[in-house]
């Protein structure tokens, strides 16, 4: 089994997860989607499903997500579970019988793993009281002894403030940790829901993606030795972290969808692109032909970059195809993450900073990327910011 975690959020993901990732420790479906994908993924890979509850960070009556609203709607006390007020004094009873009715679902696909209800984390402690009662629901109704596998406790970030700064992430460590302790859990799993780490702001390089390290850094000091930990979805971040020990899973997109979304949001139409392996990273199609052109004439056509630059080119027509593009980020990145996990478990930070170090160089002389990438036009930017967190 290979340690990666793949999201799967629709039919073309299980398509995908069939021809790539069936080596998967386990895959993540919303119990929502659960019904129609659960039977489209490989026999035998096992599943993690999560309730979706983390769609309440907006009230039930604000979402635009029909599916995730026909969703909820059917468990008992789902509108409290949403609600504010209810948040500052919520009754027990009420918690129990929303969390055991969720949970008892979940269990109907035997999954492996299921996500303990929680809130996501907001920057006050509004949720901190509603947040411990799930979780405490969540161990009694696990006490009924019908259920044996991993339950997972969820730290969903919203905002960058609540990571970045060490006194935010203290606050957010003792309550993440109570929870913990209080819903009995398996392992955790964090991720940032803000953070599109490809996006190559200049925060990133002194100030979010340290933020994150140190996040998880100091979190696993204070979770049970053993514990199943997890981070991401992102693009990069999830294997730094992975490398450096710092979560035993990546969880990873297929194709898209390298940024975790809350549940219960409108889903957003993805755009087409493509991965540039040489550089470790993708870029829209939006006018990357040329810049496919203009690099050719940069690189030496004995380095494998170019092979790889032309390939893209000569083919551009057929990868600019919405479906095809994806298939070929996945199979892209899976081949790296295998690269990646197949070096001895104490080389890989160094494994991982070589392959960025020498994206960064190429991308170096190389032009600039279509405007359409914004603060990550430089081919470099992506690569450069997750190698300065490598080590």
């Amino acid at each position: 089994m290979s340690d990666h975690i793949p999201f799967v959020n629709g039919e073309a993901d299980c398509e995908l997860v069939s021809r790539y990732y069936s080596d998967s420790t386990i895959a993540r479906v919303a119990l929502e989607r659960a019904p129609r994908l659960v039977s489209k993924l490989p026999d035998g890979l096992k599943l993690w499903i999560d309730p979706g509850v983390d769609g309440f960070h907006r009230p039930y009556a604000d979402s635009l997500n029909r599916e995730w609203k026909q969703h909820i709607r059917r468990f008992p006390g789902y509108r409290h579970i949403g609600d504010p007020a209810f948040h500052e004094n919520p009754d027990l009873g009420r918690v129990e019988e929303f969390v055991f009715a969720v949970l008892a679902e979940c269990t109907e696909f035997k999954p492996r793993a299921i996500t303990i209800p929680q809130l996501p984390i907001v920057s006050d402690a509004s949720r901190n009281k509603m947040n411990r009662a799930l979780a405490a629901a969540a161990a009694k109704w696990r006490s009924n002894g019908k259920y044996d596998g991993w339950m997972i406790l969820p730290a969903v970030f919203t905002d960058q403030s609540q990571v970045n700064l060490k006194t935010a992430r203290n606050r957010k460590r003792d309550v993440i940790r109570s929870c913990y302790e209080k819903s009995e859990a398996s392992g955790l799993w964090a991720v940032d829901s803000t953070l599109q780490d490809q996006a190559g702001s200049a925060t990133f390089r002194n100030r979010r993606f340290p933020g994150l390290v140190a996040f998880h850094e100091e979190i696993i000091e204070h979770l049970p030795e053993g514990g199943i930990t997890i981070a991401g979805p992102y693009w990069g971040m999830n294997l730094v972290l992975w490398v450096k020990g710092l979560c035993r899973f990546p969880a990873i997109g297929v194709g898209a969808g390298y940024q975790y979304h809350l549940a219960g949001g409108r889903a957003q139409q993805a755009k087409v692109r493509l991965a540039l392996p040489p550089l470790r990273r993708w870029s829209r199609v939006g006018g990357l032909r040329d810049w496919l052109k203009d690099a050719l004439k940069q690189i030496d056509k004995s380095d494998s970059a170019y092979a790889d630059f032309a390939h893209l080119l000569d083919n551009f027509t057929t990868l600019g195809d919405k479906q095809v593009s994806r298939e070929q980020i996945a199979r892209f990145y899976k081949g790296w993450f295998d690269e990646i996990e197949a070096a001895p478990k104490a080389g890989r930070a160094l494994a991982l900073y070589q392959m960025l170090s020498s994206a960064y160089v190429l991308g170096k002389a190389l032009p600039s990327l279509p405007s359409s990438e914004k603060t990550a036009r430089r081919p470099e930017r992506v690569a450069e910011y997750l190698m300065l967190n490598c080590l």
